[in-house]
């Protein structure tokens, strides 16, 4: 039976938690640290639809979806300090997200952690993956999980004009008169989408999630300087994406030799759609991935 709990995870920023969600009826066999999309400007840990939870819970494995704090109140290099911080915590802590029983904030470091797999949708893909990539974990990741994921590898689409967004109506800068003033982790559509759609028509979105130099953006912010990650990579994408183009996923998969699974949709978060057949083979894909690495992970570990 599919069950949820909320812990809270240390931080002096705000007020930060995990869901962790568990099928009762299961022994877990590896946990799977979940952020989610929103462009870094809106989105709420809880976004995962009920068919994801539940087939990936059923499996084995639990979730556990993070809080991070959103742009333009913080910028990326804070964001992804966060959730760095969130990969350390469980693997300090793991009977705190392993144990549904468990109410204390750390073990005494006896119980090793099982091992845990990196997943995000959207932005929070882009932060597995660059987490992936520029956290110095004491334990890597089993794998990451990349749905229609990017780490700017392809010039242009992110700072200028979307043409799908552009054909939506006219947002104006006013919008962001109406972000909280202090750090938050929540950015509720009704009220914070507007944010992303004005940053993306306007061309602005680099802007309003990093400040600094561009040319340190390129270095510390996308993935084209890493040539490898340490963990194998799955990657999800729709042919026709409206928001993330195609030839980043290409890119994406080509550098790092990712396993593919592509939707003929014309739809971003394609797999929102829990009763269209393809969100069920992209769960199947997943689940397999999950599986053959995380046996071949425990196998190396035992050399």
């Amino acid at each position: 039976m599919l069950q949820s709990k909320e812990i809270p995870i240390p931080n002096e920023y705000y007020d930060k938690h995990a869901t962790v969600y568990f099928d009762t009826e299961q022994k877990t066999k590896a946990c799977i640290l979940y952020f989610h999309g929103g462009g870094l400007l809106f989105g709420t840990r809880t976004d995962l639809p009920k068919l994801h939870l539940t087939a990936l819970t059923e499996a084995g494995y639990c979730i556990a979806a993070c809080d991070y704090p959103l742009a333009p109140a913080v910028k990326l290099d804070r964001i992804l300090e966060d959730v760095c911080a969130s990969v350390d915590h469980y693997i300090r802590n793991p009977l705190l997200y392993l144990d549904p029983c468990a109410d204390t904030a750390a073990t005494d470091g006896s119980l090793p952690p099982l091992p845990y797999f990196l997943w995000g949708r959207s932005a929070g893909a882009y932060l597995s993956l660059l987490a992936g990539a520029r956290g110095n974990f004491s334990q890597k990741p089993a794998g990451i999980l990349s749905y229609y994921g990017y780490g700017f590898l392809c010039d242009g689409w992110f700072m200028t004009p979307s043409n799908f967004y552009c054909t939506l109506p006219s947002v104006s800068e006013s919008v962001l008169d109406a972000i909280p003033d202090g750090i938050y982790a929540s950015g509720d559509l009704n009220t914070h989408y507007s944010v992303y759609v004005y940053a993306r028509q306007t061309g602005r979105w680099a802007d309003l999630i990093y400040s600094g130099r561009q040319k340190y953006f390129y270095l510390d912010y996308t993935l084209r300087a890493c040539d490898r990650l340490p963990c194998p990579v799955f990657c999800a994408h729709s042919t026709g994406d409206t928001d993330v183009p195609y030839s980043e996923f290409l890119e994406l998969c080509s550098r790092y030799q990712a396993q593919r699974f592509v939707a003929s949709h014309n739809m971003h978060d394609f797999d929102r759609d829990e009763k269209n057949p393809v969100t069920m083979r992209l769960l199947e894909a997943t689940l397999k991935f999950l599986d053959m690495k995380l046996e071949r992970f425990q196998a190396n570990a035992k050399i």
